[in-house]
């Protein structure tokens, strides 16, 4: 049995903190795992941002609201689950990705929670577990699938190299040059024939 293992935001939809920040006008929020190799820091730094502004969950939740998957990823996602076993693996958090997986067809999708109080002000965030992503793919791996992962950040890097095969889908260039083990899909077509070629080796 094979299974592929995707990563959501910069492959099958825009990142949402880089849209968040270019509605609000706070420059600080377009940084993403793209840029920064430490979650936690990134999450830290984003929460307090959040609180200074006064922003909080319907804020967020008021700009996924306008957001659509990128372009292709509905019928690529399709292809795919017609195909193989597919689970979406994901560091965003529950309370943004509803709108975003109705609109994919409603993947299985794992990934993160937020910490809300009442008002909406984000207090924190729980993660499902810590580097889920590379434990998730070592237990499919242990369930005795095949498994292939494509992710476009630092924080997708772990699954990548715990996947019998890693692709990297549109990278930033300093992630393709830090990690030039995973071979590099710049689009759909070109991730499709990366993953057919991964799960026939």
């Amino acid at each position: 049995m094979q299974i592929v293992c995707l990563d959501l935001e910069g492959v099958l939809i825009p990142e949402i903190w880089i849209e968040f920040s270019a509605r609000t006008g706070i420059p600080e929020l377009a940084r993403t795992t793209r840029d920064e190799p430490d979650y936690g820091k990134l999450m830290r730094g984003r929460i307090e941002i959040l609180a200074a502004r006064g922003l909080g969950l319907p804020d967020i939740q008021k700009v996924i609201a306008g957001m659509a998957p990128l372009a292709g990823a509905r019928a690529f996602l399709d292809w795919l689950r017609g195909e193989y076993q597919v689970v979406i693996l994901s560091d965003t958090y529950y309370q943004f990705a509803a709108p975003l997986m109705r609109a994919l067809g409603h993947p299985t999708l794992f990934c993160h929670e937020l910490v809300v109080e009442p008002g909406g002000r984000v207090r924190d965030y729980r993660l499902r577990m810590k580097d889920q992503k590379r434990a998730s793919v070592k237990a499919f791996k242990e369930l005795n699938f095949h498994t292939v992962a494509a992710g476009d950040s630092y924080n997708d890097t772990s699954m990548l190299a715990e996947a019998h095969a890693g692709i990297l889908f549109c990278p930033p260039d300093k992630v393709a040059a830090e990690f030039p083990q995973f071979p590099v899909t710049r689009d759909y077509d070109e991730l499709r024939r990366a993953i057919v070629a991964a799960s026939k080796a």
